[in-house]
């Protein structure tokens, strides 16, 4: 409830002239003359035992928290006692100040009329009925229009960082409002702008700035470096509109990094791919958590320039790259809870795609899973701790008494908390048809073969059987860092659906922990759609194939695959991440489409 009064209090803010109490006195005497209202924002829903009323006197805002079944007479009494306190402060002020005090500080007449003010609302009815759109509170000799449950922003911010060459996604959340039907006008600050071009752009309404863009999200050019931008955003449901908002950005625009690894793929994909195709991305984005550790910037990445592997600034570079790619799905890896919340649903969302986050337990970065809701509806989802549903669900019965035979083995699958990210999809130009997409970033010590086996074991028992109770028939889509180069025993599961007793990887981690079983895949053998690149992972002391696609062969054909950066590219910087990339993995993408 706070947070709706602040967004009120913020809302009516912009509608009071910030000069002298005289000059307010005439503005508002204009506004009267010329028929216009004020605004009283109401907010009121249903099962909620109270309601806001908010608006302006005099420059003070005034906001009220008062039960909805209240009788309307004793809030309009509220409303006049609490002008009539904050009159007598102003006249006390006054002669304070030696000015001569309005004669008359008596509590004003207080009414509310049904909409077009002719009609004067009872004092008994229900707050909850009495404060309908369109209706006027009258407050004295002034008047307002009342708006129930006008379109809201409930919260508006800009990104810190501002790259110029890169898009800047606001994060707006909408009340009672549709952010699709939101107008936004940006401005740049006016500086020391000697270019010609200068004098023929709009000039802002105070003057001070230069508008330079319409749209949701707005793309700094060169000629912003150096200048704040400003967002004025106005909120609508259709025709309906409420109280503009005005964001300033904390920083400048700053010069980008020039040409990044991502920039020739987008050649690749301008367009989105078209019906039956769907244009589907994995990507391990790096979390913050890792990327800001003593170890990453001394051991792991010190070939990388500390600005670049700060977060704001990677965020940058990583909603380019994958708003680039007109993705359908996207897939992500090490996603800073954060990151999902503040940063890639706002900028993804603009772009017309919608997401689901999961958690690793215990962490503060997870998965996510993007669809473009103009392709893909959500049906349902199917997420899991592996190690957890190994022990609980006895779908995984005859793996938990082969696997527990191995104490040490067992305990240590135990211990991690690798999930499992499963959304059900349909296909809305097909009603009926389905997609399972799954998402995960297996465990990830090099000596841990035999655990991400039984792990990858374990999600595609799950997969099988959420497909066969929820999707019969469904293809499958499994993307993710199985932290798995090509000749492990988990692509040798993926691919050929079985792994003998005596492959390496079972003994991976030592004799203490060694186990020999046969383990066979749920589903047929999986295409890797993608391939087997050199390398999706480049970081100074190690480079492989880490990174999958996996489709059914039977079901699904790749159509294309987005070209990786070039080893020139990658190696510029000598390796990942850099100031040209933002993340040590590499994004694969590919169009995928239904067969026949």
């Amino acid at each position: 409830m706070l947070n709706h009064l602040s967004a009120a209090l913020a809302l009516l803010s912009r509608r009071l002239p910030s000069s002298s109490s005289s000059r307010r006195g005439t503005l508002t005497g204009a506004r009267r003359l010329l028929g216009r209202m004020e605004a009283a924002v109401v907010r009121c829903l249903p099962g909620e035992p109270k309601l806001t009323i908010s608006f302006c006197v005099d420059g003070s805002h005034k906001h009220m928290l008062r039960e909805q079944a209240e009788a309307l007479g004793k809030v309009l009494a509220r409303i006049s006692n609490t002008v009539a306190k904050s009159q007598g402060k102003a006249k006390k002020s006054k002669k304070n100040r030696g000015q001569q005090p309005s004669e008359d500080a008596r509590p004003p007449v207080v009414k509310l009329f049904r909409g077009g003010g002719d009609e004067e609302v009872p004092d008994t009815v229900p707050n909850s009925e009495a404060w309908q759109d369109g209706a006027v509170l009258q407050v004295g000799d002034v008047r307002y229009s009342v708006q129930r449950n006008a379109p809201t922003f409930t919260a508006a911010e800009l990104p810190v960082s501002l790259l110029a060459g890169f898009p800047v996604c606001p994060k707006l959340e909408v009340e009672f409002g549709n952010l699709q039907d939101c107008e936004f006008t940006w401005f740049r600050e006016n500086g020391s702008d000697t270019r010609p071009e200068a004098a023929e752009e709009a000039p802002g309404p105070d003057g001070g700035w230069t508008q330079v863009g319409h749209q949701r999200v707005h793309v700094p050019s060169n000629q912003d470096i150096g200048c704040r931008l400003k967002l004025s955003c106005t909120p609508r449901d259709g025709s309906r509109g409420g109280a503009a908002r005005e964001l300033v950005s904390a920083g400048e625009v700053e010069a980008g990094p020039g040409v990044c690894t991502f920039d020739n793929r987008h050649a690749y994909t301008v367009r989105e791919a078209e019906w039956p195709a769907a244009r589907v991305v994995s990507y391990n984005i790096l979390a913050d958590v890792y990327a800001q550790t003593d170890f990453s910037k001394t051991v792991l990445y010190p070939y990388c320039a500390p600005y670049a592997l700060q977060l704001d600034y990677r965020q940058n570079l990583v909603k380019k790259e994958l708003v680039g790619y007109n993705a359908d799905i996207v897939c992500l890896q090490e996603v800073d809870k954060g990151v999902f919340v503040d940063s890639l649903t706002p900028a993804l969302d603009a772009f017309g795609l919608d997401g689901v986050f999961r958690v690793k337990h215990k962490q503060h970065e997870g998965l996510a899973t993007f669809y473009r809701r103009s392709k893909f509806r959500l049906l349902s989802q199917h997420d899991i701790v592996l190690s957890e549903a190994l022990t609980s669900d006895p779908v995984h019965s005859e793996l938990l008494e082969r696997v527990s035979a191995h104490a040490a083995l067992k305990e240590k699958i135990l211990q991690r908390s690798t999930s499992l990210q499963v959304s059900v999809l349909e296909d809305l130009n097909k009603p009926g048809r389905k997609v399972c997409v799954a998402n995960t970033h297996l465990y990830w010590h090099p000596k841990a073969g035999n655990v991400r086996l039984i792990q990858m074991g374990v999600a595609l028992r799950h997969l099988s059987h959420v497909i066969g109770e929820v999707a019969p028939g469904a293809p499958l889509v499994f993307c993710g860092d199985f932290n798995s180069t090509p000749n492990s025993g988990v692509f040798q599961l993926l691919g050929e659906a079985a792994v003998p007793p005596q492959h390496a990887d079972w003994s991976s981690s030592g004799p203490g922990e060694s186990c020999s079983m046969e383990l066979l895949s749920a589903f047929p053998p999986l295409l890797s759609a993608c391939g087997c690149p050199a390398y999706t992972n480049y970081v100074g002391g190690f480079h492989g194939c880490l990174d999958y696609i996996f489709i059914q062969p039977d079901s699904m054909q790749v159509e294309q695959v987005i070209p990786l950066p070039s080893h020139q590219e990658v190696t510029t910087y000598e390796a990942l991440p850099s100031v040209a990339h933002p993340s040590d993995h590499i994004a694969l993408v590919c169009d995928l489409r239904w067969n026949p």
